[in-house]
C-alpha cells in the first residue's frame, strides 16, 4: 500500500514539475527553437520512437543539434561530424532535452528513471538489464548523476536496475538535485573520444 501511494505521488511530482518546467523554460524553449530554425532549418525538433514503460513504444521529443549531411554515397557522416556548433552548446546545457517534459506531461516518461535508448537494444538486453524497463524511463536517472557516457554499458545498465530496485522520492529529489549542478558545470556530456558508440549485448 505503501508502494502504492509512493507510485501515484511520484505521478503527481511528475506531472506538476513538467508543467512548472515549460512555464519557466518556456523563453529558452522559443528561443532554443528559433535559433534551430534559422541556423538549420526544419525541423526544430528530432522525434524518435523509444521503448518506455514495459517496453511500450513512444514518441520521444528533443531539439535537433545535428544537420543531416552525408556521404556521397548517401550515408549520413558521423554523429560528431554532423553536430553544429549550436547543437554542441545545447547539448553542453541539456537544453536539447527540454522538450521532454512534454513527454513527461503524457505520461511517457517521468522526470527521474532509467533513459529511452533505442528500440533495437531490446532484443540485446540480458533478462536483469531488462528490467530497466519496469518503470518509466526519465529525462535524467541514477546512472546521469553517477557518471553518464563516462560509463560502459554494463554499468549504465547496473545503475539503471538499482534505481528500480531503490527508487523512492527522496532518491528522486537527489538525482534532481545532482543533476542541476552537472547541468551548471557542463559536466559528463559525453565520453571523451567517443560520440554514441552502440550498444551490442554483453553476457548476464
Amino acid at each position: 500500500m505503501v508502494v502504492e501511494r509512493e507510485f501515484h505521488l511520484k505521478r503527481v511530482v511528475d506531472v506538476f514539475g513538467a508543467a512548472l518546467g515549460l512555464a519557466l523554460f518556456s523563453p529558452v524553449l522559443l528561443i532554443g527553437g528559433l535559433l534551430i530554425r534559422l541556423t538549420m532549418g526544419q525541423p526544430v525538433m528530432y522525434v524518435m520512437q523509444r521503448p518506455g514503460l514495459h517496453g511500450g513504444i513512444f514518441r520521444l521529443y528533443k531539439f535537433r543539434t545535428m544537420t543531416e549531411e552525408r556521404r556521397p554515397d548517401g550515408e549520413l557522416l558521423p554523429d560528431s561530424d554532423r553536430l553544429t556548433p549550436l547543437g554542441r552548446f545545447i547539448r553542453g546545457l541539456s537544453i536539447d532535452e527540454l522538450p521532454q517534459f512534454w513527454n513527461v506531461l503524457k505520461g511517457d516518461m517521468s522526470l527521474v528513471g532509467p533513459r529511452p535508448l533505442l528500440i533495437e537494444y531490446l532484443d540485446r538486453y540480458t533478462p536483469t538489464q531488462a528490467r530497466r524497463h519496469e518503470v518509466r524511463p526519465g529525462i535524467t536517472g541514477w546512472a546521469q548523476v553517477n557518471g553518464r557516457n563516462a560509463l560502459t554499458w554494463e554499468k549504465k545498465f547496473s545503475l539503471d536496475v538499482w534505481y528500480v530496485d531503490h527508487q523512492s522520492l527522496r532518491l528522486d529529489v537527489k538525482i534532481l538535485f545532482i543533476t542541476f549542478k552537472m547541468v551548471a558545470k557542463r559536466e559528463g556530456i559525453w565520453e571523451k573520444g567517443e560520440f554514441n558508440k552502440p550498444f551490442m549485448g554483453s553476457v548476464d
